[in-house]
Order: structure tokens, then C-alpha cells, then sequence
């Protein structure tokens, strides 16, 4: 084994792009692309997972970074049961979570907005001193067409760099922020918390925090770039203006299709990634209809 990355659960980890299809005694996994994004059948998230079964899509998820659990009919209760499965549940600080159901956002786009949330590349609340490990999506209604996400393995975007460059990243600290205009990110979030009657104030868009550039996933040992363009605004210690060449290099870089997979939603499908490793963007073209998602959002640690 290549030093460096150690084993998890008695598995060689994973070098280049994601593995072939796993053979595993409950579950079938398969790819949906050559650099993450597999989906898994043969589990219904309605009943109770075994130790085993549990297991095995724990491990597919640690391997190719974000799962997809199709054709699932869950309530509210069903789908946060599945997700504290890998650990607590975090509130979303800026939208109001579900009527009677702590824990889950309703993630609406309607007939008549024209911005989406998520419309960007991203990790989940990086302004947090302790972002999120993981994010479940489950469609519950969607458009005829339309809506796709985007998904990025930070794993591969970190591989492909030169050797000077990850030499003159590792030592830098990124500060992120939750006030960042990138994109209209912050105007899409603020619509969203409207809608779900959650106000909010100057104290909330003042929330930052810095984490490593290039981050270690505790579980995998695998380092990862953590930074985006959603909510990095610069590295510590630098000005904006100093640091904006290297962040903007590396937004292209990570964005490269050989990086990348798309996902085609269905109603009834649960997409669970890691936020450690991955990023994810929402497309934004389907103006005139309706979407409407449930999210609930997963307990990490704090990033090394």
C-alpha cells in the first residue's frame, strides 16, 4: 500500500479516480462516472438497516465521496433516522427547518424565483468553525426536466496539482466567510430563509471561520482542497487582493469535468455526500417550475 493513506475498514484506499463496482453481500454499487458518484441499490431507507448493510453503504460513501438511494419512500422521520446513522444532525443557521420536524430544510424553488440555493461550487457552511461531515438530499418534487447537481472530488483536484504547489499550500489557512456575494449565493439563501419564515440579522452574516487550504479527511486520510467559491474570501494572513490569483486558479481547477460527475434526479432519490472531500453545484435551469427538496445536514469535526 502506498504510503501516506492508510486503510480504512481492511479496504486499500483509493488512488486516481473512483474503483470499479464493488462486489458486496447486501448492496450492489454502481459508478455513475469516473471520479465519484456511485449509486447503491438493494436498500429500502424505510426499515431499519442491519449493522452490515449499514456497513457496506458506509463504505461505498467513504469511496466515491456522494451515494444516491433511489425510487425511497420516506417520511420525515424515516429520512432523519437514516442520517443521524452517520452522526447528529445540525441545524441549518439560516433557513427555518421543517414544521414538527427539527432538523430537516426545505429547500424550495418555485414557479415564479429565478435564483436557486446552492447555485454554485461549494461545501456546506465552511464560515462554520465545525462544518457539517456530510449533507442528505431526498427530491420531493421536481421539474420536468432540469435541476441536474453537480458533484467534485476534491481528492483528484488535489492529486492533479503540481508538487510546488501543494508545498506552497499546505501551511495556508483559508477564512470563509457567510457574508460572501459570490454569485448571488448570499440573495438565494436570503429568499430561501423568507420563504421558510426564518429572519435574518447582521450577526448571522458575520459568522467566519478559517480552515487549512488543504485538508486531511479524518477517516480516509486522504488530503483534500477546501476552499470555494462560495464562501472563501481569502487566505489568512493575506489581503483579498493578494490571495485572489491563487483562489481563483484554484476555483477553475477544482471545476474540471475529468473532476466532476452530474446527477439527474428523480423523485424519491437521496443523495448523501461528504462534505470533506467533495463539492457540490446545483443547476439552475429549470425557470417556471417547481422543486422541492428535504435536507438535513450532518455533524463534523473540526477540519485538519
Amino acid at each position: 500500500m502506498a504510503s501516506g493513506c492508510p486503510a480504512y475498514n481492511g479496504i486499500e484506499p483509493i488512488r486516481g479516480g473512483q474503483p470499479d463496482a464493488m462486489s458486496y453481500e447486501t448492496i450492489t454499487v454502481e459508478p455513475i462516472a469516473g471520479a465519484l458518484g456511485a449509486v447503491i441499490r438493494g436498500a429500502d431507507l424505510s426499515q431499519p438497516l442491519g449493522q452490515q448493510r449499514f456497513a457496506e453503504i458506509h463504505d461505498a460513501f467513504l469511496k466515491h465521496l456522494v451515494i444516491f438511494l433511489e425510487d425511497q419512500e420516506l417520511t420525515p422521520d424515516q429520512l432523519l433516522a437514516f442520517a443521524r446513522r452517520f452522526g447528529p444532525i445540525v441545524n441549518y443557521p439560516f433557513v427555518q427547518d421543517m414544521d414538527g420536524h427539527p432538523g430537516i430544510t426545505e429547500v424550495i424553488k418555485t414557479e415564479t424565483d429565478t435564483l436557486n440555493f446552492g447555485g454554485l461550487w461549494h461545501s456546506d457552511t465552511t464560515y462554520l468553525p465545525t462544518p457539517p461531515l456530510g449533507s442528505v438530499l431526498y427530491a420531493r418534487e421536481l421539474p420536468p426536466r432540469g435541476g441536474d447537481t453537480l458533484f467534485a472530488n476534491m481528492y483528484l483536484a488535489y492529486d492533479a496539482l503540481s508538487d510546488g504547489m501543494k508545498t506552497m499550500l499546505a501551511p495556508l489557512r483559508a477564512v470563509c466567510t457567510a457574508a460572501l456575494r459570490a454569485q448571488g449565493n448570499v440573495n438565494a439563501r436570503e429568499r430561501l430563509a423568507d420563504q421558510t419564515g426564518k429572519s435574518q440579522n447582521r450577526d448571522m452574516l458575520d459568522m467566519e471561520a478559517d480552515h487549512p487550504v488543504i485538508r486531511t479527511h479524518p477517516e480516509t486520510g486522504r488530503k483534500a482542497i477546501y476552499v470555494s467559491s462560495a464562501h472563501t474570501s481569502h487566505f489568512a494572513g493575506m489581503t483579498r487582493a493578494e490571495s485572489a490569483p491563487i483562489l481563483h486558479f484554484l476555483f477553475e481547477h477544482m471545476s474540471r469535468p475529468e473532476f466532476t460527475c452530474r446527477y439527474r434526479w428523480k423523485v424519491g432519490a437521496l443523495a448523501l455526500w461528504d462534505n470533506r472531500c467533495a463539492q457540490h453545484y446545483a443547476l439552475n435551469d429549470y425557470q417556471g417550475y417547481r422543486r422541492l427538496m428535504h435536507r438535513v445536514t450532518i455533524e463534523g469535526d473540526t477540519p485538519v
